[in-house]
């Protein structure tokens, strides 16, 4: 289950992903690490680490 800083950070990003008109592909909990894992337009990678701090890869 995602923490509520995630959750909160993950709705932001989806927001401004789709405000740009990317497509957002997938959503996924990596299970080892559980940062959640967003794949959104042609080659855009973020992760939502625990805290609710998020990077582009």
């Amino acid at each position: 289950m995602p923490t509520v800083e995630q959750l909160k950070t993950l709705f932001i990003l989806s927001f401004w992903a789709t405000k740009m008109y990317l497509s957002v592909f997938l959503v996924r909990i990596d299970q080892r690490t559980k940062n959640i894992v967003i794949l959104a337009g042609e080659e855009n990678e973020i992760i939502i680490y625990l805290n609710g701090k998020s990077r582009y890869v």
